[in-house]
């Protein structure tokens, strides 16, 4: 995001925003803004501007949501001068060099993926290979790179672990993930909008594509022919295509010939289920990550009794959640135990308190930070996901989750709750992230 940031925002606001003309007025007005990783301040002429502001915050952070493809948190404060430069020349509105992270966040990377915590084994280790080969040498290795393997063997981690060290090595390339059915929606809107040429400027000159689950393209005719031609611009310029997939080319059904032929030119590989070392190694791995201590034999005693991957994580956290303040790690009697109450349907009743555990085993946060006034990204985030599952999960009412995470009232919790609903459409990395808290709670999505 470079220094037009902020006033290509109000173009946008006052163009998707048109029911709220007052607010784009006093937006126009602030008088100095200041970005650091996910957290916008703007600063208001004076306090009447401030406290109209204060209240439009999440209109103004959904629209910054959309816009900038991240969560950005808007904080507010008086400002009554604008910033000079030292040659005494007004400053840019926005001024600042993005953090490595914000790149990421703005390619749609998610900050788990990376090639150094991909446990590797023979079931996968031709794929690792392959996009370890692609993040080194973009648009010459293999183009396109196409991985095929059932659900949750690691597809995703690869294709973004491969974009992450591209931008690690130069983070001024244009870098993009897309999961396919996100790539159908954007385009069927911008057709709608009549704007389909900001989609073709958009996608059609990156330096790397990633499109997560091709095969929903197939059998929409008007989405493979924008998808075709966004293909051979890419790579006719020079740049890199990686596609995921449940299955190879040859088996997607109503997937144009032309496209079929595309996607085999380059190289496809497969990622077979993972093996009883690979589900051994990827427990050790997401336990070292989320600072659980685990004895390896308990880690071995899960990869025999788990053998979805997906279902790893929630396990090793619902077993973890069971621990905490008895224990100081994972040992063979607690996953024993967990086991055991499993088998005989002893596993009591979800209560608030185990939500509020599971979302700090997940996050690595603290409880009292989770009830605590910070409103810091790495804890605002991890509490609004309590307040989603709070009220998702266990029905409670706004006000007895205002109570249990001592918020002064609900209006709070209806903005957390409705933030996170609506990231999850737009984000499956979110869903995802849910999906595993709920997973170790023990209850279904």
């Amino acid at each position: 995001m470079k220094g037009g940031f902020w006033e290509e925002f109000l173009v946008f606001f006052e163009k998707n925003e048109k029911a709220a003309p007052i607010v784009y007025s006093a937006l126009r007005n602030v008088r100095s803004v200041e970005i650091q990783a996910d957290q916008l301040t703007l600063g208001c002429q004076n306090q009447p501007v401030k406290i109209f502001l204060e209240k439009n915050i999440p209109l103004i952070e959904k629209s910054l949501a959309v816009f900038a493809n991240k969560n950005i948190g808007v904080s507010l404060m008086i400002a009554k001068g604008k910033k000079t430069t030292a040659a005494g020349q007004q400053a840019p509105l926005l001024a600042f060099q993005p953090s490595l992270d914000d790149v990421f966040l703005r390619a749609g990377l998610h900050r788990k993926y990376r090639f150094e915590n991909f446990a590797v084994s023979p079931t996968n280790q031709v794929a690792f290979a392959a996009a370890q080969a692609v993040a080194k040498n973009p648009g010459n290795a293999y183009n396109p790179l196409f991985v095929y393997g059932g659900v949750g063997v690691g597809k995703t981690h690869l294709a973004q672990g491969a974009a992450r060290q591209i931008l690690e090595v130069d983070s001024t390339k244009k870098v993009f993930f897309c999961p396919g059915d996100q790539f159908t929606n954007e385009l069927i809107e911008n057709i709608r909008e009549r704007s389909t040429q900001r989609f073709r400027k958009k996608y059609r000159h990156l330096d790397l594509l990633v499109i997560d689950d091709i095969q929903f393209i197939a059998g929409k005719e008007t989405v493979q022919e924008e998808f075709f031609h966004t293909f051979n611009s890419v790579v006719s310029g020079g740049g890199q295509i990686i596609l995921t997939s449940d299955r190879p080319p040859s088996s997607i059904k109503n997937l144009e010939d032309r496209l079929r032929s595309r996607f085999s030119g380059g190289l496809i590989v497969d990622v077979q289920s993972p093996d009883f070392e690979l589900r051994s190694a990827i427990i050790l791995i997401k336990a070292q990550e989320k600072n659980i201590e685990i004895d390896i034999d308990a880690a071995r005693v899960i990869a025999e009794q788990v053998s979805d991957s997906r279902a790893l994580e929630g396990t090793l956290l619902s077993v973890y959640a069971k621990i905490l303040g008895r224990k100081e790690k994972i040992d063979l009697d607690a996953v024993d135990s967990f086991f055991q109450q499993k088998v005989v349907g002893k596993i009591k009743k979800i209560s608030p308190n185990d939500v509020v555990r599971a979302v700090c085993a997940y996050y690595n946060v603290k409880q009292s930070q989770i009830r605590g006034p910070q409103r810091s990204e790495t804890i605002v985030f991890p509490r609004q996901i309590t307040m989603y599952l709070l009220r998702r999960e266990l029905k409670l009412k706004l006000e007895e989750i205002a109570y249990l995470l001592k918020k002064k009232d609900h209006t709070t919790i209806i903005h957390g709750v409705d933030k996170i609903s609506g990231l999850i459409i737009k984000d499956p990395n979110i869903k995802q992230e849910i999906d595993r808290i709920t997973s170790s709670l023990g209850s279904s999505t």
